[in-house]
């Protein structure tokens, strides 16, 4: 079971977000996430819930932030509910998608493990929705994504698996590289690994 901790930023300025603080692990029903981030300062700033089936559908996620909060599932599509803190002002969504994505690393991990490309293959589209801190206001976005590389780095004990993969935002043509080791982002806009208690967990 991966613990560990990120640290985010604007991947365009540089300018820290906070550090997430996660756990993760694999399970004969999917794969589960769960997160608390900090801001700069070390407030408290929101937490990650995200579990997946076996196909890498989201099964359950919440999200929050100091002043909104996120329910979300793979149901028709996506759908979601987006409320205050008190759960009051709530407002349902529902889109075409096929699964979310946001500021977390876990949605990186989630994604490569909806699509599984194979290596040197054409990039495969995907259609998510985008829940951005702090609102979390849902926005569709589309994505290729492409394996471009895959290495096998030794340990001391069993073979540590680096994925590169190359993430195009059809809406715009910007590019950018994510590399990950089973359930654990190693690198990618924005993201740095600063700890990580235990190996990641390999994908079946």
């Amino acid at each position: 079971m991966p613990r560990g901790r990120y640290s985010l930023h604007d991947p365009h300025d540089h300018t820290p977000y906070g550090d997430e603080r996660f756990q993760c692990a694999t399970g004969p029903s999917g794969w589960r996430y769960v997160s608390q981030l900090t801001t700069p300062s070390g407030a408290p700033a929101g937490s990650v819930d995200l579990t997946l089936d076996l196909l890498g559908r989201p099964l359950r996620l919440h999200l929050s932030t100091a002043h909104w909060q996120v329910r979300g599932a793979a149901l028709d599509g996506v759908t979601w509910v987006r409320a205050d803190p008190e759960g009051e002002h709530a407002q349902e969504g529902n889109a075409a998608a096929h699964a979310f994505t946001g500021a977390s690393p876990a949605f990186l991990v989630a994604t490569a493990r909806l699509l599984r490309p194979a290596l040197g293959a054409a990039p495969t589209r995907v259609r998510l929705v985008a829940l951005t801190p702090p609102v979390l206001a849902p926005r569709t976005v589309d994505q290729s994504w492409s394996l471009v590389d895959s290495q096998a780095h030794a340990t001391d004990s069993d073979p540590l698996i680096a994925d590169e993969y190359r993430v195009g935002d059809l809406q715009t043509g910007e590019q950018h590289t994510v590399h990950l080791a089973g359930d654990v982002v190693l690198a990618a806009p924005g993201v740095e690994l600063e700890e990580l208690e235990s190996p990641p967990s390999r994908f079946d």
